[in-house]
């Protein structure tokens, strides 16, 4: 009961950027392309292992290049991913890919506010596979 509560008190954000204590399995799902299809499976793969590892598994989605649309504020899947954020999945944005967007178009396209932001996506993967998690690319 008194785990339960410590978690309660421990702001959202800061459980979706450890794995939990007890995790036995570590994914991480890359997101390079745009397609809606492609967001759509990396959302369902995400929850399908949430409900097959639960309280057992760190997920960390790493968006890069055209992949960083799921993570816009207003974004078809933003209720989908805020989900999995109060589920405790990491959600992390490519501030390479965003800082050359703002090149591009003059502006930074605004991020979902649970988005993290890293300096670079695949450097993110490298780190994460580093620490034992698996790659997984729908």
């Amino acid at each position: 009961m008194l785990g339960g509560l410590a978690l309660a008190l421990v702001p959202l954000a800061a459980r979706a950027q450890t794995p939990p204590p007890f995790a036995t399995h570590k994914l991480v799902l890359q997101l390079s392309d745009a397609s809606r299809d492609k967001q759509l499976l990396i959302i369902s793969t995400a929850n399908a292992m949430l409900k097959a590892y639960p309280d057992q598994i760190a997920i960390d989605v790493v968006a890069f290049g055209p992949g960083v649309e799921l993570l816009y504020r207003h974004g078809p899947e933003r209720v989908a991913v805020d989900s999995l954020v109060a589920q405790g999945v990491r959600f992390d944005v490519c501030m390479n890919t965003i800082d050359t967007l703002a090149r591009e178009t003059g502006h930074a396209p605004e991020l979902n506010p649970h988005a993290h932001k890293v300096p670079f996506g695949v450097r993110r993967i490298l780190q994460l596979v580093g620490k034992g998690y698996v790659l997984v690319r729908p």
